[in-house]
Formats: structure tokens, sequence, C-alpha cells
């Protein structure tokens, strides 16, 4: 539907202008396949404060299964539980069990610096290869089964037979995850400790295989926080960061978070390591420990601890309806994060709306040129904290020189990609600093 409404009469006659501003928006902007938006409402969560006021149950978006634990280290008490003994594969969040076997019997005072390189890298940017180094070097699906018996997991289970490479098929539940989390808080050696948390409390935005990472619990709450992710499917390839060729990096199949074999390269963009999460689609039940073990769905996951202290250790697991956009499934994560019980945790201030186009630019300041922070996944819901008059942008058939500011990107995107009829929006303040 055109959405005509969001400019006056008088701009949209405006033709041979509109057309030359049109042609150099696109030029800068390098929007890429854009649609036309979709008529998505503002969400309706709190402008900020505590977060432990939310509904009683967890909110799990249509078609979406989760499994969901948040435990209270203060009072030593979980505040949500939702289906937290069942089984997800579980993407990058395993990368957790993999770190823990290597420093179970060394300091990570006194590890090589290649390995200390590694780990900063698969903790903090979620990277593949080093995953597949420690998983081919340190005995795949041993290194779960000693992690398994050493924390006491219940649910946890190496690969299944004939996936024993692929280390994103780990089966793992809401509450293994708690219990792995505890571990690492509670009963580590401090150095291990320290050396996890660091790295997961100074995540990267974008990932190694440019997929945003800062879902979730990112999204959420307000720092202090630290998180490893996961992610697994057949979505678009990741356009995160301020390269502007970002549509070279990857595969139609890239956004698996790559459970690639060990024996495959280690780059992703291969074929067979892209296979890790698409080629089972025939065998979406087969068993990890558990046979209803899903290996084909899309999934998402956001864990780690929210709060001064880290007082809260929150694991939520997701599957998708096939087909699901990383964006939708980025935004429906993101609702269900929002509407738990997590002690500790702190709302950000500002307004939740949707989105619309492909590769949407985020510039430092309301402006196009060369100043690209990073892009947003297609579709995808935000945080908008304020908005100011900035430089004209023309996207037939919308004018607009209103921009948004993001405060969890820390720059602006025109409000012609916000889901909003308006051009200015009616609910969100004028940002007052000088940016």
């Amino acid at each position: 539907m055109l959405r005509i409404a969001r400019h006056s009469p008088t701009t949209a006659r405006r033709t041979p202008r509109r057309l030359l501003v049109a042609t150099a928006a696109f030029l800068f902007l390098s929007f890429t396949g854009a649609a036309l938006p979709q008529s998505v409402a503002a969400a309706t969560e709190p402008t900020g404060g505590s977060v432990s006021a939310a509904p009683a149950s967890p909110q799990v978006p249509a078609g979406v299964t989760a499994g969901v634990a948040v435990f209270d280290r203060q009072t030593g008490t979980f505040t949500e539980q939702l289906a937290p003994a069942a089984t997800f594969r579980s993407a990058s969040v395993v990368k957790l069990l993999i770190a823990l076997d290597f420093l179970w019997n060394r300091s990570p005072d006194s590890i090589p610096a290649a390995d200390r390189t590694r780990l900063d890298a698969m903790l903090r940017s979620s990277q593949d290869a080093a995953a597949n180094h420690y998983w081919s070097t340190y005995g795949g699906p041993a290194i779960v089964e000693r992690m398994v018996t050493r924390l006491g997991l219940a649910d946890t289970a190496p690969p299944p037979a004939g996936y024993e490479g692929y280390w994103g098929y780990t089966a793992m539940s809401a509450r293994d995850t708690v219990k792995t989390y505890r571990h690492i808080l509670e009963s580590a050696p401090a150095p291990v400790r320290d050396f996890v948390m660091e790295r997961l409390r100074q995540s990267t935005r974008c990932a190694s295989d440019s997929f945003d990472q800062h879902f979730g619990i990112a999204g959420a709450f307000d720092r202090p926080w630290a998180v490893k992710q996961g992610w697994s499917g057949r979505y678009a390839k990741g356009n995160c960061g301020s390269v502007s060729a970002t549509a070279a990096r990857g595969t139609a199949a890239r956004g698996t978070d790559a459970s690639a074999p060990a024996s495959a390269p280690s780059s992703a963009s291969t074929s067979s390591s892209s296979s890790a999460s698409t080629s089972s689609s025939s065998s979406a039940s087969t068993g990890a420990g558990d046979a209803s073990v899903d290996l084909s769905r899309p999934a998402l996951h956001t864990t780690g601890t929210v709060g001064a202290g880290d007082r809260s250790i929150v694991a939520v697991l997701t599957l998708h309806p096939d087909g699901t956009s990383y964006g939708k499934a980025y935004t429906d994560l993101g609702r269900l994060t929002r509407s738990l019980n997590v002690p500790g945790g702190t709302a950000p201030k500002g307004k939740w709306y949707g989105t619309w186009g492909q590769d949407v630019a985020v510039r430092t300041g309301p402006v196009v040129g060369d100043n690209l922070l990073t892009r947003l996944p297609a579709g995808v819901e935000v945080l908008v904290g304020c908005q100011k008059k900035g430089q004209l942008v023309s996207v037939p058939p919308y004018t607009n020189d209103w921009w948004a500011f993001l405060p969890q990107y820390g720059g602006y995107v025109t409000n012609i990609y916000i889901s909003h009829p308006a051009n200015q929006l009616p609910d969100v303040p004028l940002c007052t600093d000088p940016k």
C-alpha cells in the first residue's frame, strides 16, 4: 500500500527535484532491494526503569518455540522458566563449553598468545574458525561429553550420529545454559571466570561473519550485561559493519553461526560449512540426546548475565518458522526477552519502532556521506531515543528531513525507513545534544 500521507501534496508534486534528489540519495545511501514499508505500529514497552514489573509469564511471539530460564543469583531462585529442559541445537552457545574445556587445566595467563587471540575472537565476536580449531584439535564430541560430566549437565549432548563435525548441533537446554554460567561465575578459578566474563562483556555488535549479534539481552537491557549469542538457519547474509561492500560477504546460506565441520575450511562462506544448518531439513528431528532436537528451523539464542554483579543469568533459546528473516527473528527474540522478569535489569529509554527496507544505513550524523556506522538487519525493530531535522532525503514516493537517533547504535537513520506514516514521530522527543 502506498502511504502517500507520509508527505505533503506540495512536496509530492515537485517531480523533477524529487527525481534528482532521489538519485543522489540512492547513490549515497546504498539502500538496495528496498520494499514499500509495512504499517507497523510502535511497540508499547516502558520507556525506561526497572523491568521487574514485567508480565508474570514470558510473552512468546506467535510461531516461536522457546526454552527460557532466568536465575536470580541474589535470591538463588528462578524468576522465569518456560520449557527449561527442552533441548535446542546450540549454535554458538556451545562455544562456552569449548572455551571452558580448553581452560579446564590451564590458566589464561599461561596459554600461548595464539590461543588468547582465538578465544578472544570466539567469545567476543563468535568467530567460527576458532571454534573449528578447538573442535578438531581436542576431540570434537568428546569436548561436550567431558563438560557434561564436569558440570553435571542434564540435557546437553554431542551432535547426533553423522554430524559429529558440526559443533553447533550440540544439544543444550535453557537450564543447562544457566548451570554453565553458574559454573563460570561461582565455581571456575577466578582467572578463568574473569577471562571468560570480560570477553562476554566486550561482545562486539558485529560478529565475525557480519551478523548483528546485539539482539535479545543486549537490546533489552542497559549495561552491565555479558552475552554469548547463537544463530543458525537459512538467513540472508549478514550486513553488519561500516564496510560498504557487505554484499560481497558470505553466500545465500550465511547466517548459520556456522556449525562447520572441523574438517572443512574455516571460512563460513564455503558450501560445506554453510550446509551445516541447511542440509538436514529432511531430518529435522534427528536426536542428540533428545529425539526432538530440531536441526532445520531457524534458531536464534540469547544467553548471558544482566545487572550489577552479574545478578541474573538469562537463557532464551528459540526456533522460528521456516523462511523467517533474520530481522524478524531478531525482533521476536527481542520482544520475548523484554517481557521477562530479570532482577537487576533496567530497560533502556526510548520507543520501539519497526523498520522497513534492506541494508538501511545507520550514520554518525543526520546527513548522508562517508559516515556509515553499520546497516540494520532487514525489517528489524529498533529503539528510537530522539529525533532531529537533518539532510533532506528522497526515496520515491517519500521525502523527509527528519532523522531518528538510535541510542543502542550511537547513530541516525532517516525517518523514511521508520514504520510510521508521519514525517516526524509524534511520541519521540527532539534531540538536545550536539550530535
